[in-house]
């Protein structure tokens, strides 16, 4: 095959273990050597391509979905221990962690606005590597902006009620650690 295409056995070789791809040029003999449409030939690979981007996209939203999620619910329940035992360092840390936990919110709202998803539905189906049909998106699009600030109403008294509890537990351990002395 090499010979029939003017290239080396070690340029089929790199083709084959995807170090290289063929030039233009190599891609019109191999269309003829074969009987197969240069269009078939090419969208073959596009294809696999767009798959493997597609599974790798996944990954990294639920990777750093995840890893999101343990920081926002670390800096709400060490709020108050770091602030009650280190004091001033303990801020310092607390705003290191509040400053990771943004850089990742930040990283999964530019993935959620690159695959044009806000929902939650949306997001469990992107997840799981389905597409809503248009009637479904439709409906999904509607629905963001009431549940966006459901979310944020929700999400600001989740953490009030952590950081208020948190700092009634820690001033009552305080007190008792007061009278057993």
């Amino acid at each position: 095959m090499a010979e029939k295409i003017f290239v080396t056995r070690q340029t089929i070789s790199n083709w084959e273990n995807g170090k290289n791809y063929p030039d233009i040029n190599s891609l019109v003999l191999l269309s003829n050597l074969f009987g197969v449409s240069l269009d078939i030939l090419v969208k073959g690979d596009l294809e696999e391509m767009k798959e493997e981007i597609k599974t790798e996209d996944i990954k990294r939203f639920n990777r750093d979905g995840m890893i999101f999620t343990v920081l926002l619910i670390a800096t709400a329940v060490l709020v108050v221990p770091l602030f009650l035992f280190l004091n001033f360092i303990g801020i310092v840390i607390w705003l290191v962690l509040f400053g990771v936990t943004m850089h990742y919110a930040i990283c999964v709202e530019k993935q959620k606005k690159a695959h044009d998803i806000q929902t939650y539905r949306e997001i469990i189906a992107f997840t799981e590597g389905k597409k809503l049909d248009q009637i479904e998106k439709r409906y999904e699009v509607v629905k963001r902006p009431y549940q966006n600030v459901l979310a944020v109403i929700c999400s600001g008294l989740i953490a009030l009620v952590i950081t208020i509890g948190m700092y009634f537990l820690f001033r009552l351990i305080q007190y008792v650690k007061l009278l057993l002395v």
